[in-house]
């Protein structure tokens, strides 16, 4: 549950005692998720605030990604977000498992392009190679995730086209290749939604979400994949141990 933060005086400000306080009433009534809270009079009436604080409070705790609003249905307690370590190479299929969830992937595209400098460059290629080109969307629990880019040597991994990335983790069809991946090193920034990429996601065109961009290698540090991956930032948590 997060901290309430206070003003000069020391005293919460009522946004935020609003929102510790929808944070206990879930607690106490061992609420699960998707369960539905009361009227936004309900609560008003429950804990003497007004309409405007406890819109403020619920609209933080749905950025937080502990609350989600259904338009004319009312305010729902939200799923645990996926939590992903920054220090592994797991591949979505493989946390989302791991975390009890659902997923479902919807192939947005795949096609062998020409690589241009940039992907040439991380794949280590000469520019022009053939890369396989895979887009997909991926839904967890029934929610729009992430968008996910992945660029492969088609030379090192032919046919790919010829899988059904909808059924088959990419990672591992690679694997049946005889080389999978060993490691990697991934970027985490921020950018905003496109026209496209909201719809898709289910969210606001320039709404601030997570980009993702590296490159997975094999055991000889020889790159497998670059990826490229856009991720709402209301549905995961990164993670990482650190340590001396």
């Amino acid at each position: 549950m997060s901290t309430a933060r206070t003003g000069s005086s020391g005293h919460a400000r009522p946004r935020d005692e609003a929102a510790e306080h929808i944070e206990c009433y879930i607690l106490e009534k061992k609420l699960p998720p998707h369960a539905k809270l009361p009227s936004e009079r309900d609560m008003c009436s429950m804990w003497n605030f007004n309409r405007t604080t406890l819109r403020s409070a619920i609209k933080r705790l749905i950025v937080e990604g502990k609350l989600y609003n259904r338009k004319g249905s009312g305010t729902f307690v939200a799923p645990p977000k996926l939590e992903r370590d920054l220090q592994d190479a797991m591949s979505v299929s493989e946390a989302v498992y791991l975390a009890g969830r659902v997923l479902e992937t919807r192939l947005l595209d795949r096609q062998i392009l020409k690589a241009d400098r940039h992907v040439a460059q991380k794949l280590q290629l000469e520019e022009g190679s053939s890369v396989f080109y895979l887009r997909r969307l991926r839904v967890v629990d029934g929610v729009p995730l992430m968008i996910e880019h992945s660029y492969v040597d088609y030379s090192r991994y032919p046919y790919l086209e010829r899988y059904d990335f909808c059924e088959e983790s990419l990672y591992s069809v690679l694997e049946c290749y005889g080389v999978g991946v060993h490691h990697g090193r991934e970027e985490v920034g921020i950018t905003y939604t496109t026209e496209e990429e909201a719809q898709r996601l289910n969210m606001e065109e320039g709404q601030p979400v997570f980009y993702l961009s590296g490159v997975s290698s094999d055991i000889n540090d020889r790159p497998v994949e670059y990826f490229k991956s856009v991720v709402r930032a209301d549905q995961v948590r990164f993670s990482s141990v650190l340590t001396r």
